[in-house]
């Protein structure tokens, strides 16, 4: 277990983020062709995931995400998978990523990926957002989710790829008394929200929420981290995430990756100015990445080969 907590962490410098899971996965030989996506993997493949992660952190990552982003009672319901079982899952998901946190001498963080809504459909609903739920609903759902993550004590729990301002008011009110720290990050095209919402609102709703340890963006295009860093920054005064993709587009339809990679580990320099202090990477942005940042960043020397 780490000695300092995530938010002391933040307070002293930045804290590099590990890159994206299924991207490794497929680099280590995986076939991700399904609903569950890299949760899939939690039963058929867990060494694969620990593998995963210990390659991020021999690239210096500081926090690993752990693989329960698509992972849900009703995905796994549709498998056959029962409520008991399906929380057993998620605190595997927390233990892969602390045994690989475990293999070096230095303060390794966990956090427990909550994936949007979005996720569950498996449509690239993720990227929209506007499900067509009430916040009630979507709270329901992701409360029993939280509250089986959070029983397997990760370090922070990850309420990552938000698309809308609807489901982030239902996620924060769904954490309330999980006794954990949490980072918010949007999922964003341009100013806005996939949804739509100004990121002026969106970043706002964390206003009173001591819970909330850093806010910010993932899974955008690298483009648009640098505005949303800003304006995190200004609008909550809180710690920023960002941990943009590739630059790629994922086509739902194709279920795949389009277009050409455009970041740049470079940029990170201007995101740590503007506020930034999680800085990573997510989908297809791989090891090698990560590497590079730790060097630019300064956070921690890579342990080994890629």
């Amino acid at each position: 277990m780490p000695v300092r907590t995530l938010a002391r962490a933040l307070a002293t410098g930045p804290v590099l983020l590990d890159g994206g899971l299924s991207n490794q996965l497929e680099a280590q030989g995986c076939d991700l062709s399904d609903a569950l996506w890299s949760a899939r993997l939690l039963t058929d493949g867990p060494g694969q995931i620990e593998a995963a992660h210990t390659a991020y952190v021999r690239a210096g990552a500081q926090v690993l995400i752990t693989s329960g982003y698509q992972a849900t009672f009703e995905g796994f319901a549709r498998r056959g998978i029962g409520r008991a079982e399906a929380a057993g899952l998620f605190a595997r998901s927390v233990r892969l990523a602390r045994r690989a946190a475990g293999a070096v001498e230095r303060d390794v963080w966990v956090a427990a990926s909550v994936g949007p809504y979005g996720a569950m459909l498996a449509d690239g609903s993720e990227y929209r957002g506007r499900y067509g739920l009430t916040g009630r609903e979507l709270e329901r759902f992701h409360r029993p989710r939280i509250e089986a993550l959070s029983a397997a004590g990760p370090d922070v729990l990850a309420l990552e790829t938000v698309p809308d301002v609807d489901e982030a008011e239902a996620l924060l009110r769904a954490v309330e008394g999980c006794g954990l720290p949490v980072w918010l990050s949007y999922s964003v095209a341009g100013d806005r929200t996939r949804a739509g919402q100004p990121l002026e609102t969106a970043f706002g709703l964390v206003r009173g929420h001591d819970e909330v340890v850093a806010v910010g963006v993932n899974c955008c295009d690298p483009a648009d981290a640098g505005r949303a860093v800003r304006v995190a920054a200004e609008v909550t005064g809180k710690p920023v995430v960002v941990y943009p993709n590739s630059g790629e587009r994922w086509d739902a339809g194709g279920r795949g990756w389009v277009g050409a990679p455009t970041f740049e580990p470079g940029g990170a320099r201007a995101w740590l100015d503007a506020g930034a202090r999680l800085i990573g990477g997510c989908c297809r942005v791989g090891p090698d990445t990560v590497a590079e940042l730790a060097g630019l960043l300064g956070t921690t020397a890579a342990e080994g080969p890629m």
